[in-house]
């Protein structure tokens, strides 16, 4: 509400009040009752116009009686209140009193929580994480991590994947730093807190994509880089470091069934597929409860075993149950990097398309694909040397398809699309053949059927 139209309410309710005046903050009303909501009004219009041009000292003791009074009344009470404290913090050379202020900053912000923390905008999560930035940077070494690490614990806990950026990335700053002095005792949590993160921000990066927001899409990969960045180096992301803390929890855990899910989750998503523990985690998983995740474990042991049958046997059992599109992805197209490795490229390619309908921008399945083109091409056209070279089109056309889905594949893709098209055929050789011309269509035959362009 403008301060026109705190004005207009205060005339009005001078006209209608009643002697029983009382204040917002006893009532539970937006301005309180009577007198006492005139009162609120005045000052509400008094403070703010003060606080618009800075004028923080003159703008205190108008915005203190409202902050006191009635804190239901408008988010303005608190948008200045947190201007005003941060001014009195800055203006205080008293150590002693000046950490008291702080405190009163941290009780405006915990206010706000409680009269507007259900704002769809800028809500409990968006409150406290401008809490915690201001708590860190005026508490500095003083600040107590652990308790900052509790109240964006509760943000994340309450808000999952719709949790402000910012908290998310202040929340795997404070676990790193918990990790930093208690290595031994939150080196997993940092672990979990970190793919917990990590998943949200995909989530939210997707969300951005799909609606074309490329101002929130730049923050967002920003942020994800700058928390891998601080995973990477923190001694905790290598799968030897995780094996080590997961070996003896699985053991002790092993007919706990939510425990090992979780543990499969996470490994699944950290890439440590390969390890002792995931293997564990799933053979002791998939005796209780057959689940896409458990399934998905014992299909990945088995192929690690060689035992390729049992592998696809569990994959596909594992593709069948599974519900969320990344599962489903994940499975397909680890079926079709085993079907890849026994060199059943039509069964690979199946599997490739299927990993592709959950996600088009899986570029390590078009690479697959090319890569499968060129190990065939020698078989396509026996006894057609320069059509033999011809198939290399085909595989360079699914790379080139890699690179455009999906950039964190362009570096493979590149190398991959200059190595085949060195086998391109010659002008020459295009020209002299009767079936070839510079530019036509042309249909690779065999199990590729692929329709591409003579170069």
């Amino acid at each position: 509400m403008n301060i026109k139209g705190f004005l207009s309410v205060a005339l009005f309710l001078a006209t209608v009040m009643s002697a029983n005046a009382q204040k917002g903050v006893d009532n539970g009303t937006q301005f309180g009752s009577g007198e006492d909501s005139i009162r609120c009004l005045t000052n509400i219009s008094l403070f703010i116009p003060y606080a618009k041009v800075n004028n923080f000292q003159d703008a205190y003791p108008y915005w203190k009686i409202a902050y006191d009074e009635c804190p239901a009344a408008t988010k303005d009470i608190y948008l200045y209140g947190v201007r005003i404290m941060n001014w009195k913090i800055a203006q205080e050379k008293d150590p002693a009193k000046q950490a008291a202020l702080i405190d009163e900053l941290m009780a405006v912000y915990d206010k706000r929580v409680k009269y507007f923390g259900g704002d769809q905008k800028y809500g409990k999560d968006w409150i406290l994480a401008r809490k915690v930035e201001d708590y860190l940077r005026l508490k500095g070494d003083k600040a107590d991590i652990a308790a900052a690490y509790g109240w964006l614990t509760q943000v994340l806990d309450e808000y999952k994947e719709k949790t402000d950026e910012l908290a998310v990335s202040e929340y795997m700053f404070l676990s790193h730093k918990m990790m930093e002095k208690d290595e031994a005792g939150h080196k997993a949590k940092f672990v979990q807190d970190f793919l917990r993160c990590s998943s949200i921000f995909d989530t939210q990066i997707k969300a951005a994509q799909e609606a074309n927001n490329q101002k929130q899409l730049d923050n967002l990969m920003a942020m994800k880089a700058g928390i891998e960045k601080g995973f990477s180096g923190s001694g905790a992301a290598d799968c030897q470091t995780l094996q080590s803390i997961y070996a003896d929890q699985i053991e002790a855990n092993k007919d706990n069934l939510d425990f090992l899910k979780e543990t499969l989750t996470l490994l699944r998503r950290a890439g440590c597929q390969e390890i002792e523990a995931y293997f564990k985690a799933s053979e002791y998983a998939y005796q209780k409860e057959k689940t896409a995740e458990i399934a998905f474990g014992m299909g990945n042991q088995a192929i690690k075993k060689r035992d390729y049958a049992s592998a696809e046997r569990y994959l596909l059992e594992a593709a069948d149950m599974a519900k969320d599109k990344e599962m489903k992805e994940n499975v397909y197209y680890t079926l079709a990097v085993l079907a890849s490795q026994q060199r059943a490229y039509p069964k690979m390619r199946t599997y490739c398309y299927k990993a592709l309908e959950f996600n088009p921008n899986n570029g390590k399945a078009y690479i697959l694909i090319g890569n499968a083109y060129a190990a065939t091409a020698g078989g396509i056209y026996p006894d057609d040397p320069v059509k033999r070279k011809c198939v290399y089109y085909a595989a360079v056309d699914k790379l080139q398809k890699a690179r455009s889905v999906d950039p964190s594949v362009a570096s493979e893709a590149n190398a991959l699309i200059g190595r085949y098209s060195s086998y391109f055929p010659t002008t020459e050789e295009v020209f002299m053949h009767p079936d070839l011309n510079k530019g036509a269509g042309f249909t690779v035959g065999g199990w590729i059927g692929e329709h591409t362009t003579i170069r």
